[in-house]
């Protein structure tokens, strides 16, 4: 039983969180991440509605699991609308990543809600503490999605250094080794989301999945073009972590004018349209639904984790 900080206080069974993808995780996706032990959480985009919110907990809830949702903070600087209608349903766990979470934390607290927000930087870290928010997640740039450029293992030494918050581990954490090693490290779990992409209740385009399963780690890229190509403004320092296709082999550090990107852009072709995914593609051979992954996870970490400690205590004989 891989009981930690993160377990007792969720009140969940494995010290595993399904990332907030915008466009892949969906409530079928958190509800089976949920009801195999963990916590799934929906990733409430900026083009997400209270309505999708509403349809998504009621699906996630269906298939038998809690819900968590993730919010992007700088999205909620421009309008907290989602903000309104997450609270309305009373998620096990709100993030608030990607800005400074200081404006919103408080009320979130005052409905009985913890905050975990993902930073990228010490800086981030700094930021989250004075805001008060309750999990940190070290990000690091393996990461699919946005994210920032300090790879996860040198920027989750660093954070476990330097605060006191529980910290959990997201990018290039694909397997019960990677977990074992985030808990061994001293972190509370992990956020994971690229090896849960094939899974057939994610969200999306079919060929996103059939695209993950062709790719290999070294099939990704760390770019604005898909942002430039759809009008999503995001903070020129975040940009993201996309498998490479025919639109960034033809844009990406191109210097084209946005007018072009967007002209070029067809999200229903599969050369085209985006598919975020992280450097943990190579470990998505197979299409596996999301509570077999979760599962198998776990299992591993807590045979490692045990095999370590036995390891340990005959070497010390």
């Amino acid at each position: 039983m891989l009981e930690t900080w993160l377990t007792k206080s969720l009140g969940i069974e494995l010290p595993i969180i399904g990332a907030p993808m915008g466009g892949r995780a969906g409530g079928r996706l958190a509800g089976e991440v949920s009801k195999a032990g963990g916590l799934g959480m929906l990733g409430a985009a900026r083009y997400a509605t209270p309505e999708w919110i509403a349809e998504e907990v009621a699906t996630a809830r269906a298939a038998g699991g809690d819900v968590g949702i993730g919010l992007m903070t700088w999205s909620l600087d421009d309008d907290a609308t989602l903000l309104d209608a997450a609270l309305e349903y009373e998620p096990k766990l709100i993030s608030l990543s990607f800005g400074d979470p200081a404006p919103y934390v408080a009320r979130i607290h005052d409905a009985g809600i913890p905050v975990l927000a993902q930073v990228n930087t010490i800086d981030d870290l700094r930021v989250a503490e004075r805001a008060g928010v309750d999990i940190i997640v070290a990000q690091g740039g393996e990461a699919g999605g946005h994210t920032g450029r300090v790879a996860t293992l040198p920027l989750l030494q660093e954070i476990l250094e330097s605060t006191s918050l529980p910290v959990l581990a997201a990018g290039g954490v694909s397997t019960g080794r990677g977990l074992a090693a985030v808990l061994a490290a001293g972190g509370e779990g992990v956020l994971v989301g690229t090896i849960l992409l094939a899974s057939p209740e994610t969200i999306g385009p079919d060929y996103a999945r059939t695209r993950v399963l062709a790719a290999g780690s070294a099939d990704t890229v760390y770019t604005p073009v898909f942002d430039q190509a759809r009008h999503q403004p995001w903070p020129e320092r975040w940009f993201g972590r996309a498998l490479v296709n025919d639109f960034t082999d033809k844009f990406h550090g191109g210097g084209v004018v946005d007018d072009v990107i967007v002209d070029a852009y067809d999200p229903a072709d599969p050369n085209v349209g985006v598919v975020y995914a992280g450097q943990a593609a190579g470990m998505v051979t197979s299409e596996r639904a999301a509570g077999d992954v979760i599962r198998a996870m776990s299992a591993q970490a807590e045979q490692l984790l045990s095999a370590l400690g036995a390891k340990v205590r005959n070497n010390g004989r």
